[in-house]
């Protein structure tokens, strides 16, 4: 019988935040992928625990998931994990799950920590509809192009980045998305250092080119205002009511689907054809 994959994940920062299910977990498990071996010893170390252990990181995915799967299929349980929250987001081990998932390999969840639902929770925008982008890519133009996709996006946008490459895109997402929108800066959330500044982009620009950044940041964007779309004019609305007029539709029933169309007011509308047949 084939094992399992665990997705276990680690805490962000405080260790206090691993739970005990996922203690458990890393426990009974046969051995464990890991995007870092020296990173998860230090956790091992923690718990007190001596587990056999894979690196599993972008540049060995390819090769290291065949080997995993194969293990699993041979009745072995592995546990994933990432160096700092919940593997696969924005994270190698999204690989690992789907050829997991192709191989008919039962897939387990161990939730826990995850630094873009901390920070988005604690940013002060809108948490209802959000957007998860990850990092941008370090070629500017590339940055400029994804950027300009999120230009109309109207669900709160998330960003992972890091601390060398913080200002050119806060220069970029103020460029390409205006400096009025209002943006979040969680900074090396749960550590001992942890810090959310909220500002607009253009004042976070003008704060981290005075300020050098430290620490691992996640960025929470505000998303693009509604527009409402401008009201047809009166007179060419009052046209689309004689044409509808003309189909035979009664005036009542013409006003009302040309307000539909053109976003006036049906009332005033009606005013206004009641006005124009007088005339």
């Amino acid at each position: 019988m084939a094992g399992k994959l665990y997705l276990v994940a680690t805490p962000i920062g405080n260790l206090k935040d691993l739970s005990p299910r996922a203690a458990e977990t890393l426990s009974s498990v046969d051995f464990i992928a890991a995007e870092d071996t020296r990173v998860t010893l230090k956790l091992l170390n923690h718990l007190g625990l001596k587990k056999q252990m894979l690196s599993y990181y972008k540049q060995k995915q390819a090769e290291r998931g065949q080997e995993i799967v194969g293990r699993i299929l041979a009745g072995e349980s592995c546990a994933i994990v990432t160096d700092a929250g919940t593997p696969a987001i924005s994270d190698p081990g999204e690989a690992l799950v789907a050829l997991c998932a192709q191989n008919g390999i039962e897939v387990l969840s161990v939730p826990g920590p995850c630094a873009m639902v901390a920070a988005l929770a604690a940013s002060g925008l809108p948490t209802g509809r959000f957007a998860f982008e990850g990092f941008l890519s370090v070629n500017r133009k590339s940055r400029r192009e994804h950027l300009n996709e999120l230009l109309h996006e109207p669900r709160t946008l998330v960003f992972y980045e890091a601390p060398h490459k913080l200002l050119s895109t806060l220069q970029d997402l103020r460029d390409t998305l205006g400096g009025g929108r209002r943006i979040a800066l969680c900074r090396e959330l749960t550590k001992l250092h942890e810090e959310i500044l909220r500002m607009t982009l253009a004042e976070a620009a003008e704060y981290y080119s005075e300020h050098p950044p430290r620490g691992e940041f996640v960025l929470v964007v505000e998303g693009a205002p509604k527009t409402v779309a401008a009201p047809c004019p009166t007179e060419a609305a009052l046209e689309r009511v004689e044409r509808l007029r003309e189909e035979g539709r009664s005036l009542r029933d013409a006003v009302r689907q040309a307000a539909e169309e053109t976003g006036l007011s049906k009332n005033a509308l009606y005013d206004a054809a009641l006005q124009k047949q007088s005339e």
